[in-house]
């Protein structure tokens, strides 16, 4: 139990940091570069954006409030992942995997039209996963915060 709750405590400080606009702005906008490494089969180039995204979920302050519609998609996020509910947040999720793949396979393949497209509509679903993921936050905060 020490260790779940231990896991738990992690998991919630790197949410909290992580629900920083500046911290999930600057994650979403970098995605688009991990096509980068790929299209040029550079591991230097791979590990130095894989610094990146490991670093970036901390590398901000927790917000001081929730006002910020990034911050309550995170946040949203974390309850989300938490409860494990499916439904439309699940599959709008899988679809934004589903397109990065394919744009990681345009890019291996250096095809910029579908390399863009794949990483583009990945984008837009992530855009409606956070709107998913803020709504979530807006209905289950208070059982799970108090407040």
């Amino acid at each position: 139990m020490g260790n779940n709750m231990t896991f738990a405590r992690v998991r919630h400080t790197i949410f909290a940091r992580h629900s920083n606009p500046w911290s999930a702005w600057s994650r979403w906008a970098t995605a688009p570069l991990l096509l980068v490494p790929v299209w040029r089969r550079s591991w230097s180039q791979g590990m130095l954006l894989g610094a990146w995204f490991a670093v970036n979920p901390v590398l901000f302050p927790a917000p001081a409030d929730q006002r910020a519609w990034a911050t309550r998609a995170i946040l949203g996020e974390e309850l989300w992942v938490v409860d494990h509910p499916r439904g439309a947040a699940l599959a709008v999720d899988a679809a934004a995997a589903g397109a990065g793949l394919l744009a990681v396979l345009g890019a291996w393949h250096r095809r910029p039209v579908p390399t863009v497209v794949a990483a583009g509509a990945s984008m837009l679903l992530l855009m409606g996963y956070w709107e998913l993921m803020a709504r979530y936050y807006e209905t289950h905060r208070t059982a799970d915060t108090g407040g």
